[in-house]
């Protein structure tokens, strides 16, 4: 097994082709001799709201939660990162602080790449900075997705719909039940939707009964994916 430190760029399939594919053999060299690799364990805060950006974070393995801490206490999850994706690019580049926290929903291995170093490649590359701009545009686009849903759809409709969007991001490729599942907590799911605990597991039960989906423990297979869009009112 690899230690992080071996870890190179060229072979994170996700980071490189979706940024650094473009950067010469000697850049590449530079950000990895550069970068720092962290492995986090599950439940570990990356960054914490108010802080000021150091520099931008690439998810190599594991998932992400991105999240806001209300007036009230409670924890709302704006966005799940997944691998290859960059972490507190808006922070950085609006040169703010950061708006949001991140903690990890699973074991997650990290690559911490300094401020300097991700604008000096901005400069240098446009294809690179192209990239990232692309990134941040199909942030803002699931983000007014996001809101619109939060407005407009019952509750019901918006689990539907949050276990069609991670079940595809997390196994794009990959058939469904029994080989694939989702395994994030009942908590975590309320905290995207934005409603309870107690919601989310008495819709589980009403899904399970339905055959829509199988439950074991944590783990959530998909069994009816066509009658999830249905119930979660997506045409398309």
């Amino acid at each position: 097994m690899k230690r992080l430190s071996e870890i190179r760029c060229e072979n994170c399939p996700e980071g490189f082709h979706s940024f650094f594919d473009q950067l010469d053999n000697a850049d590449l060299q530079y950000i990895n001799e550069q970068k720092i690799p962290k492995h986090y364990k599950k439940g570990e805060v990356i960054f914490t709201e108010g802080h000021k950006p150091l520099g931008i974070y690439c998810l190599r393995e594991g998932k992400v939660k991105v999240y806001k801490i209300s007036f009230e206490g409670k924890e709302q999850i704006t966005r799940v990162i997944f691998p290859g994706e960059l972490l507190g690019l808006k922070a950085l580049l609006s040169g703010k602080t950061y708006t949001v926290s991140s903690a990890t929903l699973d074991d997650c291995d990290v690559c911490f790449i300094s401020k300097i170093d991700f604008f000096q490649l901005m400069l240098k590359y446009p294809e690179f900075t192209r990239a990232i701009m692309i990134s941040l545009s199909q942030q803002l686009e699931q983000a007014e997705f996001r809101m619109i849903s939060l407005a407009h759809k019952p509750v019901r409709e918006r689990l539907a719909e949050t276990l069609l969007f991670l079940n595809k991001t997390f196994h794009p490729t990959a058939p469904a039940y029994p080989q694939t599942y989702l395994n994030i907590t009942r908590q975590d799911y309320a905290n995207i939707i934005g409603t309870a605990p107690e919601t989310v597991i008495r819709l589980l039960s009403e899904f399970k009964e339905a055959n829509l989906i199988k439950v074991k423990g944590r783990k959530i297979f998909l069994s009816d994916i066509p009658g999830l869009r249905i119930i979660a009112n997506i045409t398309e």
